[in-house]
C-alpha cells in the first residue's frame, strides 16, 4: 500500500498541473488570417461532374479552355503527342457556396493521373480575384463517402470485438481528437510554446484515454506513470538531438506555408511537439500491455515475488519490443517510399540520403520514439511488479501445509526404519 500512496502522490499533482496548464494555455480559437490561395489555404467548394465529352487536344488547346487543376502531367511529354491525342472536356457544376448551380468546363489531358468521369463528385478551388471563367478549378476527388464507410466499419469491428471496452476506446479517441483540434492546434497557432502545449495536451489525452478505457485502478495508474516517465525521456532526447542536428522542422511546402502565415511559430519546437504526440499512442499500448501481463502473472502464481514477476514480465516485453520497433521503422519506410524511390533514382548514397534534412527529421523522430518505447518496458514492468507484489504479497498456496503434514509421518517412518 505504501507504493500506491507514492504513485498517488505523483499522479494527483501531475493531474492538477495538467488541468492548470489547460486553463492557462487554452486558446480562444485560431487567429484569423487572409487566405493565400496556396495549397490547403485555398477556398474550396463541393462540385459534381455533369458531362464528359472527348475532344481533340489540339482543338481543346485552341479553344482557350483551361486545363484541369491536376498538374501531374509529365514534364517531358511531347507537345506533338498531346496535340494529336484525345482529351476530355468536363463540365462541372458547383454544388455548394454562393455560386451553387454555376457550371464551368475543364480539359483533362490523356496522360494525367487523375481522370474525370461523368457523375463523379469533386472538390473545386475558388479564387475570387481571378477572371470569372478562371475562378474555379478542380483540385481533388470527393472521398467523403468511402472514408466515412471505412470509419463506420472500423467502429463496428472495435465495438463487436471489444464490447464495452471498445465503446470506451472510441469515446477516448473522440476526446483525443477534440483535445487536438480545440486545444493543441489553436494554442500553437496563437503563439504558445509548441513543446509546452504538446506536453500538456498529450498528458491530458493520456490521462483521459487510459483511465476511461481501463478504469480507475492501481494497474492503470502504473501504466500512466510508466508512460509519463517515457514521455519525459523522449522530450529530453528530442530537445537535445533536434537542436544538435540543427533540424528546422521546415522541410516541405506545408511547413513552409505554416511558417509564411505564422512566422512566430517555432518550427523546431513544432517538430518536437509532433515527436511527443506521435510517440504517445505507441507508448500507451506498451505500458498497458506490460502492466496487464505482470498483473496476470501474479494472479496465475501468487507466490511469485517481485523479482520473479519482473523477470517473467521483461521476457514478454522483449518480444513486444522486437515487433513494435520493427513496425515503427517499416511504417516510416512505407510512408516515405516515394521519397526514398527518388533518392534511389538519383543513385544517392545511404549517407547522403540520411543527411538530408527531410530524411534526417524522420530518422530522429523514429529513433527517439523507439528509445522511449524500449525504455518504457523495463520501467513499467518494474513498477508493476513492485506495486502488485507489495499490494498482494506472495503467499504459500492453501493446499501446501496439508500436503506437508501428510508427508511428515511418511518421512518419519522411513527414518525410524533406517534407524532400526
Amino acid at each position: 500500500m505504501h507504493l500506491r500512496k507514492v504513485i498517488a502522490a505523483v499522479l494527483i499533482p501531475f493531474g492538477a498541473a495538467v488541468l492548470i496548464g489547460l486553463a492557462v494555455l487554452w486558446p480562444g480559437g485560431a487567429p484569423p488570417h487572409e487566405r493565400t490561395g496556396v495549397g490547403f489555404d485555398r477556398q474550396t467548394q463541393q462540385a459534381s461532374v455533369t458531362k464528359v465529352v472527348e475532344v481533340s487536344c489540339k482543338e481543346a488547346g485552341a479553344s482557350g479552355v483551361p486545363p484541369t487543376g491536376d498538374t501531374s502531367t509529365a514534364e517531358g511529354s511531347s507537345a506533338v503527342q498531346q496535340e494529336n491525342g484525345t482529351c476530355k472536356r468536363a463540365t462541372i457544376r458547383v454544388d455548394s457556396g454562393k455560386d451553387k448551380g454555376r457550371t464551368f468546363t475543364e480539359i483533362v489531358q490523356p496522360d494525367q493521373s487523375r481522370q474525370l468521369e461523368e457523375g463523379q463528385e469533386v472538390v473545386v478551388a475558388y479564387e475570387p480575384s481571378a477572371p470569372k471563367d478562371l475562378q474555379y478549378s478542380v483540385t481533388d476527388i470527393n472521398r467523403r463517402l468511402p472514408m466515412a464507410l471505412l470509419a463506420g466499419i472500423f467502429a463496428l469491428v472495435v465495438v463487436v470485438v471489444g464490447r464495452l471496452r471498445g465503446v470506451m476506446a472510441l469515446v477516448a479517441l473522440a476526446i483525443s481528437f477534440l483535445v487536438l483540434n480545440l486545444f493543441i492546434l489553436p494554442a500553437i497557432l496563437q503563439g504558445s510554446n509548441p513543446l509546452l502545449v504538446a506536453v500538456v495536451g498529450a498528458s491530458a489525452i493520456m490521462l483521459i484515454a487510459l483511465y476511461l478505457c481501463h478504469g480507475l485502478s492501481a494497474r492503470t495508474s502504473v501504466a500512466v506513470l510508466g508512460t509519463l516517465i517515457s514521455l519525459l525521456l523522449i522530450g529530453v532526447l528530442g530537445s537535445l538531438f533536434i537542436g544538435w542536428a540543427a533540424l528546422t522542422g521546415n522541410t516541405d511546402d506545408n511547413t513552409g506555408l505554416i511558417h509564411g502565415l505564422y512566422p512566430t511559430i517555432d518550427m523546431s519546437g513544432l517538430l518536437l511537439a509532433g515527436v511527443i504526440i506521435g510517440s504517445l499512442g505507441v507508448l500507451d499500448d506498451v505500458t498497458v500491455t506490460q502492466t496487464s501481463a505482470v498483473w496476470e502473472l501474479h494472479e496465475a502464481n501468487p507466490s511469485m515475488g517481485w523479482r520473479g514477476l519482473y523477470r517473467a514480465g521483461i521476457r514478454i516485453g522483449r518480444d513486444h519490443i522486437a515487433s513494435v520497433v520493427n513496425t515503427l521503422v517499416l511504417a516510416y519506410a512505407g510512408a516515405a517510399l516515394p521519397l526514398l524511390l527518388l533518392f534511389s533514382i538519383a543513385q544517392s548514397s545511404v549517407g547522403t540520403v540520411a543527411n538530408s534534412e527531410l530524411v534526417a527529421e524522420e530518422i530522429v523522430r523514429t529513433l527517439i520514439g523507439s528509445i522511449g518505447l524500449v525504455a518504457s518496458v523495463p520501467v513499467t514492468t518494474a513498477l508493476a511488479a513492485l506495486v502488485v507484489s507489495a499490494d498482494r504479497p506472495g503467499v504459500q498456496p492453501a493446499a501446501q501445509p496439508a500436503v506437508e503434514a501428510a508427508a511428515a509421518p511418511a518421512r518419519g517412518g522411513k527414518g525410524r526404519r533406517r534407524k532400526r
